[in-house]
């Protein structure tokens, strides 16, 4: 029997505040104080903030 895998083609379109701090390997409050710096784009739903997975990564790109 052969098994077909299918592959989730949905990609993200925001991060969340823990995910940036994963990316970059700094802390909480770091990534609070980024992302309040409007380096990149984000938005509040309520009490979470989300951050543009777009503007992220081409911030990310020319910090290198």
């Amino acid at each position: 029997m052969e098994q077909v895998t299918t592959e989730n083609t949905t990609e993200k379109r925001v991060y969340s505040v823990p995910e940036i701090m994963e990316v970059l390997g700094i802390s909480r409050n770091k990534a609070y104080e980024l992302c309040n710096s409007n380096a990149f784009r984000t938005v509040r739903i309520g009490t979470c903030m989300r951050v543009s997975k777009s503007s992220f990564d081409a911030w990310l790109d020319n910090k290198q």
